[in-house]
C-alpha cells in the first residue's frame, strides 16, 4: 500500500539493513537499505563528490514501494577510510556500485542521483546499461572544465593576486597539502563558500573529520576533471538512449546552472525534460523534491509495464 508524502517528503523511516561492505583497495562502503526487500529497486547517489548520504534522503522514497539502496561512496560519509584518495576515481566508484548490486542480489535498478550523483549515475549507466531500468537525474553536472572553473570562480577574491587565475588549484594545494592547520583553514573557507551558494550559514567551528574528508575528495576529483575525458558523458548517451529517463533541473540552481542540463537534453532528447522554475540545487527543498518524486513514479510505472 502506497504511503502519501507529508507535504513534499515521505515520513521518516528506519533503515531495514545497514552494512559495511568491503569493495577492495582497503575501502569499506557504508550501505543502507530502506523499504521492502521485494520493492522496486532504486540506487540513490549522493552529491559532492564526497558528500555522503543523509537521513533525510530516505524520505524521497515511498517506503511501501521502493527498495532503496543508499551508498556512501569511497572515502565519503561513513565509508572508511574517511577521506581516502588512493584508488578513488570515478571508474572505481562505478565498479563499486555494480559490486553492491550483485552482492545484494538485485538484477537491475532505477538510478536516482543529483549534482555529482547525476554525473556518477550517467557514468554508471553507460558502463552497465544492462543493470539500469531507468534514471532520475537532477541538478545536472557533467564534470566539464567549464563547469568546474565557473563554480570556483568566486573564490579568486579570497586569494593573493598571483593565485587568482586558478583558485581551484590554489585551494587544492592547501587542502591536499601536508600542513594540517593550513588544510583545515582552506577547507573551512571552501566549505563555507559552497554553503553560501545554497543559502546555508557558515560552519560554526573548524571542519570535523567528515567535512574535511568531503573537501579533500572534492579537490581530488575537481582538480582532475572528475577523471573523465572531455565530453565523455555526452558522447556515451547512445549506450543508454533506450532507457527511460527524466532530467529535473532547477532553473534557479546556483551550483549547477541549467546550461549542463540543457546540453544533456539536447544530446538525449528522448529523456523527459522537467524544468523547475523556482527550483534551486537542494533536492530536499519542496519544489525539487516534488518534481523528483513525481519523476521517480513515472519511471517506476514504465518498469511495471
Amino acid at each position: 500500500m502506497k504511503v502519501e508524502p507529508i507535504d513534499h517528503l515521505y515520513p521518516e523511516c528506519r533503515a531495514r539493513c545497514i552494512r559495511q561492505m568491503a569493495v577492495g583497495d582497503g575501502h569499506i562502503l557504508h550501505v543502507e537499505e530502506c523499504g521492502p526487500i521485494d520493492g522496486i529497486p532504486v540506487l540513490f547517489l549522493h552529491g559532492g563528490p564526497g558528500g555522503g548520504c543523509l537521513l533525510e534522503h530516505r524520505r524521497l522514497f515511498d517506503p511501501a514501494v521502493f527498495r532503496v539502496v543508499l551508498v556512501d561512496q569511497r572515502g565519503a560519509g561513513r565509508s572508511l577510510p574517511s577521506g581516502e584518495l588512493e584508488a578513488n576515481t570515478t571508474l572505481d566508484l562505478v565498479a563499486d556500485l555494480d559490486y553492491v548490486r550483485e552482492a545484494l542480489g538485485i538484477p537491475g535498478w532505477i538510478v536516482f542521483g543529483g549534482s555529482w550523483g547525476s554525473l556518477l549515475g550517467l557514468a554508471y549507466a553507460q558502463i552497465f546499461p544492462e543493470s539500469v531500468h531507468g534514471l532520475v537525474l537532477h541538478s545536472i553536472f557533467l564534470g566539464s572544465r567549464e563547469e568546474i572553473v565557473a563554480y570556483a570562480s568566486g573564490l579568486g577574491s579570497l586569494l593573493p593576486a598571483d593565485e587568482q587565475d586558478d583558485p581551484l588549484a590554489a585551494f587544492a594545494r592547501r587542502i591536499l597539502g601536508e600542513n594540517a592547520q593550513t588544510a583545515s583553514l582552506a577547507a573551512r573557507i571552501w566549505l563555507n563558500y559552497q554553503r553560501k551558494l545554497i543559502g546555508k550559514p557558515p560552519l560554526p567551528a573548524e571542519p570535523d573529520a567528515i567535512q574535511l574528508a568531503r573537501a579533500r575528495i572534492q579537490m581530488h576529483y575537481l582538480s582532475r576533471d572528475c577523471f573523465l575525458v572531455p565530453g565523455q558523458l555526452l558522447a556515451g548517451i547512445d549506450r543508454i538512449r533506450h532507457l527511460p529517463a527524466v532530467i529535473v533541473q532547477g532553473l534557479a540552481d546556483p551550483v549547477c546552472p541549467p546550461v549542463a542540463a540543457e546540453q544533456l537534453h539536447r544530446a538525449w532528447p528522448d529523456a523527459t525534460w522537467v524544468p523547475v522554475p523556482d527550483g534551486g540545487h537542494d533536492v530536499l527543498t519542496p519544489a525539487m523534491a516534488r518534481a523528483c518524486v513525481k519523476a521517480l513514479g513515472w519511471i517506476a510505472a514504465c518498469e511495471e509495464v
